[in-house]
């Protein structure tokens, strides 16, 4: 069943949308319905922190990938994700079975993270060539608790979590999949691909807001250098980086190797770098709650930021492109 240009129509729209009827959070007032186009949450005396992010680099999973990455801003700010908005812009020609797909995606994880789907727009328009989804999301954190990129300071250790890359392996898992088949067989695929499914940073990002953090800063678009360069940037301080302490799965590593891309200018959802006058003890938590945790380096009063490769030492310069463009690239 193909649908027409325009917004979505109301009997199927009421029918994708009962699937969000069950309450998750109690502070949520009103739920997403047809003609309902703002949502009212209770916040008492919490900070109300709200982000929002596209999705437009992924085909595959754009659903688990839009909620995570928007839940995980919230989380680096020291904020619990509630809920969250939905903008779908559909090509023309997209199939109902598409958007069930998609609106299913998003309707698994949010119930596993227990947060609401507060509403949105869906859409089919020929402004766009592929499927562009759009996340706003909405949360809560204690005033006392609320963390900013910009607070790194000189002699703080920086703690990065799991592994480099995890999204950007998953991604291209999926966009490459005949490729990497051929190269690495199917088990090793089917592994990269399910990395999809560990991209969440909220975990560590809670529990780190509860510590004497300075800054914490998810890994996304530009990957682990990029993230870097935007801490440094942000708190006009420096850094050092080692840059064989910083985690990178194998399946990440033969598939960068593979298509010849940089890891550490790779999306990588799924990781978050926090800076913290007292790394040990921090990391001590994080790993009591089974978070995967590394130190890899520590901000300095020199405006230089430095990754030590070995005897080498690179200075590390604003990432300009995500790598993920430039592997898409040799797909078309």
């Amino acid at each position: 069943m193909k649908l027409e240009i325009g917004k979505i129509p109301n009997n199927i729209l009421e029918k994708l949308l009962s699937q969000f009827s069950e309450q998750q959070r109690k502070e949520v007032l009103t739920k997403p319905g047809i003609g309902e186009d703002c949502a009212a949450i209770d916040f008492a005396d919490n900070i109300c922190v709200v982000t929002t992010d596209p999705i437009t680099g992924a085909e595959d999973e754009v659903g688990i990938l839009g909620i995570n990455i928007a839940c995980n801003d919230l989380a680096s700010s020291g904020a619990e994700p509630l809920g969250f908005l939905v903008t779908i812009l559909a090509p023309v020609g997209t199939e109902l079975e598409d958007l069930e797909k998609l609106f299913k995606q998003i309707n698994e994880v949010s119930s596993s993270m227990k947060i609401d789907v507060l509403g949105g727009h869906t859409e089919i328009t020929d402004a766009v060539n592929r499927l562009v989804l759009s996340i706003t999301a909405i949360g809560k954190a204690k005033k006392d608790r609320l963390v900013n990129t910009n607070g790194a300071k000189p002699g703080d250790s920086i703690i990065f979590t799991k592994y480099a890359a995890t999204e950007g392996t998953a991604i291209l898992a999926w966009l490459f999949e005949k490729e990497l088949t051929k190269e690495f067989g199917e088990d090793f695929v089917n592994t990269a691909k399910n990395l999809i499914g560990s991209i969440s940073v909220v975990k560590e990002g809670l529990l780190s807001a509860q510590f004497n953090v300075s800054s914490m800063h998810d890994v996304t678009e530009g990957g682990v250098l990029g993230a870097l360069w935007e801490i440094g940037t942000a708190s006009g301080h420096g850094f050092k980086i080692e840059k064989n302490k910083i985690p990178i799965l194998e399946e990440t590593r033969r598939i960068c190797e593979f298509l010849t891309i940089d890891p550490l200018k790779l999306i990588s959802s799924g990781s978050m770098i926090i800076t913290t006058p007292n790394g040990s003890e921090l990391l001590k938590i994080l790993h009591e709650n089974n978070v995967k945790a590394t130190e890899i380096g520590c901000i300095t009063f020199e405006k230089e930021f430095l990754l030590l490769d070995g005897k080498n030492v690179v200075k590390i310069n604003n990432v300009e492109s995500d790598e993920l463009y430039r592997a898409r690239k040799m797909k078309i």
